[in-house]
Formats: C-alpha cells, sequence, structure tokens
C-alpha cells in the first residue's frame, strides 16, 4: 500500500483523496529509492504505472525544499504525453505545490510562457518547444535537480537526441536522474552511460512482449473485407476500442467510412492539430465516442482507462509498435484483448513478428461469404449470426451476439 511507502503525510494524504491505495510493482520498486535520491533506471511495460513513480518523488522534492525556479524537469516525446503527466501532477498537488510549467508545440505560448513566470517549479516538456524557449531565454534550467527522461526510446525514435544533449549539457551536474523506457536498446544505454551516476536498475516483467492479461487474436481477411469485420467486432461487444492504421491518410479513410455507417468514431494523427487531437480523446475517455481511429502516435503515451479492445487494423512497421499498440489495454491488471488483421500476402511478417516478439496469437478464420453479408450497423446486432470460425473447432451459438467462442 501507499501507506507502507515512505511519503510525507500531506502526499499520502492526497493519495487517499485521490483514490489511489495500492502502488503498482514499478511504483513500488521505484520510488523508495527515488525518494532517497538514487538516480533510476526503469524498464517496464507499458501501463504500468510509471507516471507516477516519478512524479511522487518529484513532488516530494518540491515540498521539502522550497525553489524560486525551476527544479524539475521532464522531458516526454509527445504533446500528449506532456498533458498527460500535467494531468496527474494537477490531481495530485492540491494547493501546496504550484502549478507545473507545459511547454510542448501545438499549444498558446504565450501560456506557457506565462506559467513560468509565474514561478513553475516543474517543467514537463517535449525537447523541440523547451530548446526553442531557452535558445531565446525564456526558460532558465540552472537550478534543475531532478531530470526525468520519459519513455527516452520514443524520443531517439523521432529524432530528439541531438535537442535532448543540448539541453541536458549546461544542467547542472548534481542532480537526480530518471530514465523510464520501454525498451533499452543501444541508442538508450548511451544515454544512461552519459547522463545516470550509478543508477538503481528497475526491471519489471518482460519489455519486449504484451502483458498477461491481453487476449491476442489474428485474423486472416482480403483487403476488401477488412472494414466488414471491423464492423463485425466493433458490433459483438461494448466498451471503448482503439483501432491502428498505418498511415495518417489511411485513419482519415477508414474514420470517415465508419462516420458514414453510422458509428461514433474519432481519430488522432499527425496533421491532426492539437485542439483537434485533445478533442478526440476528451471524446474517447468521457465515452461520447466508444471508437477511436489512429496511427501509432497514440500507440506511446495516451493513458485511456478501460479500454477494451485494440484492433491492428494494419500490421505495425516494426515489433515495438505492436508492443505500445497492444499496451493501450489491459492496463494495470485488468484484462484486455488485441485482434491484428493481416491479409494472405502478410503471412511472412505476422510470422516474423510473433518469432520476434514470442508470441503466438489465436488465428481466427473468417467464413468465404462473410463479404456478401450485409453490414452491421451499430444498431439491432441481434438478428446476425456469426461467420468467425477457428480451424478444427465447432461453433457455440450465443443468442443476440455476432462473434462466437472456441471449444
Amino acid at each position: 500500500m501507499f501507506s507502507e511507502l515512505p511519503i510525507c503525510a500531506y502526499l499520502q494524504e492526497r493519495l487517499s483523496s485521490q483514490k489511489f491505495i495500492n502502488p503498482t510493482p514499478v511504483q513500488a520498486a521505484t520510488i523508495p529509492p527515488a525518494l532517497e535520491g538514487k538516480d533510476i533506471l526503469a524498464t517496464a511495460q507499458t501501463g504500468t504505472g510509471k507516471t507516477l513513480a516519478f512524479l511522487l518523488p518529484i513532488m516530494q522534492r518540491l515540498l521539502a525544499q522550497q525553489s524560486d525556479g525551476v527544479a524539475a524537469l521532464v522531458l516526454v516525446p509527445t504533446r500528449e504525453l506532456a498533458m498527460q503527466i500535467v494531468a496527474q501532477y494537477d490531481r495530485l498537488r492540491g494547493r501546496r505545490l504550484l502549478p507545473a510549467a507545459q511547454i510542448v508545440g501545438g499549444l498558446s505560448e504565450n501560456a506557457q510562457i506565462q506559467s513560468l513566470r509565474a514561478g513553475a517549479n516543474l517543467v514537463v516538456a517535449t525537447p523541440g518547444r523547451l530548446e526553442d524557449l531557452i535558445d531565446r531565454r525564456l526558460v532558465h534550467l540552472n537550478k534543475i535537480k531532478v531530470l526525468v527522461l520519459d519513455e527516452a526510446d520514443r524520443m531517439l525514435d523521432m529524432g530528439f537526441i541531438d535537442a535532448i544533449r543540448r539541453i541536458v549539457a549546461p544542467l547542472p551536474k548534481q542532480r537526480q536522474t530518471m530514465l523510464f523506457s520501454a525498451t533499452l536498446d543501444a541508442s538508450v544505454a548511451h544515454l544512461v552511460h552519459d547522463y545516470l551516476r550509478h543508477p538503481l536498475r528497475v526491471e519489471l516483467g518482460s519489455v519486449s512482449r504484451p502483458v498477461s492479461s491481453v487476449k491476442l487474436q489474428a485474423f486472416e481477411v482480403a483487403n476488401d473485407q477488412k472494414l466488414a469485420l471491423l464492423e463485425w467486432l466493433l458490433a459483438s461487444e461494448s466498451g471503448r476500442t482503439l483501432v491502428f492504421a498505418r498511415t495518417k491518410r489511411g485513419t482519415e479513410r477508414l474514420a470517415q467510412k465508419l462516420q458514414r455507417g453510422g458509428w461514433a468514431a474519432s481519430m488522432i494523427h499527425g496533421n491532426r492539430s492539437q485542439s483537434q487531437r485533445t478533442a478526440a480523446l476528451t471524446d474517447f475517455q468521457r465515452g461520447r465516442t466508444r471508437l477511436l481511429i489512429a496511427t501509432d502516435v497514440a500507440s506511446r503515451g495516451i493513458h485511456v482507462d478501460d479500454i477494451a479492445h485494440v484492433i491492428n487494423y494494419d500490421l505495425p512497421q516494426v515489433a515495438e509498435d505492436f508492443i505500445h499498440r497492444v499496451g493501450r489495454t489491459g492496463r494495470a491488471g485488468a484484462e484486455g484483448k488485441a485482434s491484428t488483421f493481416f491479409s494472405h500476402q502478410d503471412r511472412h511478417e505476422l510470422s516474423q513478428l510473433e518469432r520476434t516478439l514470442s508470441i503466438r496469437m489465436e488465428r481466427m478464420q473468417i467464413s468465404d461469404d462473410l463479404a456478401r453479408e450485409e453490414r452491421v450497423k451499430p444498431v439491432d446486432t441481434s438478428a446476425y449470426t456469426a461467420k468467425l470460425v477457428a480451424p478444427g473447432s465447432r461453433m457455440v451459438t450465443l443468442p443476440g451476439e455476432v462473434l462466437q467462442r472456441y471449444v
């Protein structure tokens, strides 16, 4: 329980008021040494609570050591992740901690500068916008006590390595550094060598395969049947569904087709404005839409509670993207489902993905007449009969449902 961790009474009270009772394994392993000021190198599967693992030690330090400038810096790869971290911080800070400064592209620069001038002690930033403000001498980081590199592998994938080095180089050498990453490849290892001092290594579970609470299944389907199959799946269940397409244009086309078919769907991709992306996420989080179509911009750092189903409408380009897509469901011990569509031509690519991740997806074959069926609309699904069968299985009829379970 959080009450058993060496956290000050004020934060214990704030945690209790927000119904945080039991820490996740990564939080239980990370928070005590982080509170002692040790450098942390943590790798864990997505959805394991890494944000709170570094926020609580930062907040306790800010409460104990009042500062008249920026004392803690969290670097992240995307605006959405920055917004999620700041929202988590706002839930817990109460009246004794100042608001954080959120420094990201795509949002009002004036508001961000004003938050710095108001005396923010915590900055959560993407490297590009932060470096711009540093160059213009609008933010000063000479009093940094804690540096966090969150989703470090993703920042490197996005080409931020040079910006990170320019930002970190002038920071005080006497500081605590915490690096959180879903994977630890050679490029991340360079950051560890350069910026962490005798770090405590926290590694929980495999970071190269999905969590065990997610059911993995794969459907071989012709490209012209994919939309029909998606509608069958959507009609068969309730709950939030996150659908991944490979390209921005593909995301647009799919979302528009679903909307024309009567489905309440929102979308996120790199060409959408920040206000559009925020609105789409808000609608999805609050249940105004149960369906979100996205490119891999949403596969990391987007934390939406109770996503029941992740659907890979298109195969991911690399195995790591599969891990992060699937990691949007089955979070914090909950059960989830991940379905992957692949064509006959994609068989080798799917097999290679499974070998790389040491996983096996349950094959769910589709009957030949699925394409000839009238598409299911999101109303009155009880009249439809399933057309999905697993090889060597017999079907169990489930009245009123579209899909079948297998025995």
